[in-house]
């Protein structure tokens, strides 16, 4: 490893082959994330299945800190949010909860997968209460901002993404801890 990169930035606390690594995860984020299918109010994403893979590959903090990047590059304008969106509008507006509940999602999911990396049914468990703490942020949101009910919000933003989330969480849970270990392997994470 040369010497820039084995040096870390002494506020952070990250090296810059870690800071690379975030990036390029970021960059994963921008790229998959608006890619959608409308189907209502809430539209299916891949933005949760790409935060799943953050985790594994960079742990909690780093993964979390790969998807607030990810944030602030969309609240600033870059298209990057579901059906190629941005703006305090969408973030602010019906589907926001679920963009901020992203946050918490990750501290959650993120704890367990490090803590269980080869649990592997610890680790799912993880991602559902994770994403079940997402889900009540953005279904309550939902609610508020589209003047509905929170049965209403569930049956709209919850309801039809459970099987697919599901199915994100598991190839997460069956790549994520490969890519890890190669990531080890090469000194990256």
């Amino acid at each position: 490893m040369s010497d820039i990169t084995a040096k870390s930035n002494a506020k952070s606390g990250l090296t810059v082959s870690q800071i690379a690594v975030i990036g390029v995860m970021t960059a994963a984020t921008c790229v998959l994330a608006p890619l959608s299918l409308p189907i209502g109010p809430v539209p299916i994403s891949l933005t949760n299945l790409v935060i799943y893979f953050s985790l594994y590959t960079l742990g909690t903090m780093k993964g979390t800190i790969s998807y607030l990047v990810y944030l602030l590059l969309g609240l600033v304008g870059l298209p990057v949010f579901s059906g190629f969106t941005s703006g305090p509008g969408k973030l602010f507006g019906p589907t926001g909860g679920y963009l901020i509940g992203f946050i918490p999602m990750a501290i959650i999911a993120g704890l367990v997968i490090d803590r269980y990396i080869n649990k592997r049914i610890v680790c799912l468990l993880g991602m559902i209460a994770g994403t079940a703490v997402c889900y009540l942020f953005g279904t309550a949101w939902l609610a508020y901002q589209a003047n509905m009910g929170f049965q209403a919000a569930l049956m709209a933003g919850v309801i039809p993404f459970i099987a697919g989330d599901l199915i994100k969480m598991v190839l997460a849970m069956l790549i994520g801890p490969q890519i890890r270990s190669q990531l080890k392997r090469a000194n990256l994470y």
